[in-house]
């Protein structure tokens, strides 16, 4: 009756993940859960939504907020991603701020910080893709750093090697406050199957794209249903602004569009545990990234 387990308090809490763009939020998020929740590709602006990926440690879960990084907002789309993030911070009980260690300290940096200032919580550094600089060269960004605010920790890792991952998830525990379970155990993503098979299409394109293309891609998953035969029938829109971009998209002889087609339909299997036939459209929406019945159905904005 009175065992450990049944006295141990439980803590709990949301976790906002904030820095520039690409400097390894998305890689952090997916190495503590072990799992692929965030897409990742060397672009800003990858991730545009709030992505939610749980984590269990021993009496205590942790939400994880992936917000897309902060930037200057060039149409209604930019500012919905912007204001994402700041309303996250609103909403946590530990803000996580990333800088990458291959980055000068920047603006963007400045910025983020002054966003942050005034909140009543714990706010950590963490300095990601310490796999890329020397230690000396380290200690010289954690001093330069500490003089910019007062941190309640500062860790520095690499998600990509798993240097000091587990000190990370550690400290996030202990400054979890005392909390419910909000997540069943076996739950990593509060995300809809339709919105990550939206993103894995997306982060396929963006891979085999450069220069303006991935930034005017948007994707959107009209189709969703099991056939009789049992495969899973997925038909998606691929939104781009410009005829020359469309070109792009589809390839020589659709051969850009087939293979990013056929390793995202890889994913999604995997993911869904089904067969399935996806198919892909490509359609020209000019300035579609400030049209606001667009970004509601691509999922950027509540409907109303």
């Amino acid at each position: 009756m009175n065992s450990k387990e049944e006295t141990t308090p439980f803590h709990s809490g949301f976790v906002a993940l904030v820095g520039r763009p690409n400097v390894g939020k998305s890689t952090l998020m997916n190495a503590v859960l072990g799992e692929k929740i965030s897409i990742v590709s060397s672009h800003a602006q990858t991730t545009r939504t709030k992505i939610t990926g749980v984590w269990n440690g021993d009496h205590c879960q942790a939400v994880f907020l992936d917000t897309p990084g902060m930037h200057k907002p060039q149409s209604k789309l930019g500012e919905v991603i912007r204001q994402a993030t700041v309303d996250a911070l609103d909403e946590v009980d530990v803000i996580v701020f990333l800088c990458a260690c291959d980055d000068p300290l920047g603006a963007g940096d400045r910025y983020i910080l002054k966003l942050i200032e005034g909140k009543h919580v714990p706010v950590f550094l963490v300095l990601s893709k310490i796999d890329l600089i020397s230690k000396e060269k380290l200690m010289k960004k954690i001093v330069q750093y500490s003089q910019l605010y007062p941190f309640k920790e500062i860790i520095p890792l690499s998600a990509v090697t798993g240097d000091n991952l587990d000190d990370f998830t550690k400290m996030i525990a202990r400054y979890l406050p005392e909390g419910p379970k909000y997540f069943p155990d076996d739950m990593v993503t509060d995300q809809p199957e339709r919105n990550i098979v939206q993103e894995i299409v997306r982060e396929k394109l963006l891979l085999r794209t450069r220069d303006e293309v991935p930034h005017a891609i948007g994707v959107f998953a009209e189709e969703f249903s099991e056939r009789e035969n049992g495969k899973v029938y997925i038909r998606c829109t691929i939104l781009v602004e410009r005829d020359s971009q469309k070109r792009i998209i589809i390839g020589k002889n659709g051969s850009l569009l087939k293979e990013a087609g056929r390793e995202a339909r890889e994913e999604i299997q995997r993911l869904i545990g089904a067969p399935v036939y996806l198919d892909l459209w490509v359609k020209v929406t000019r300035d579609w990234k400030n049209k606001d019945y667009v970004l509601r159905e691509l999922g950027y904005k509540e409907h109303k």
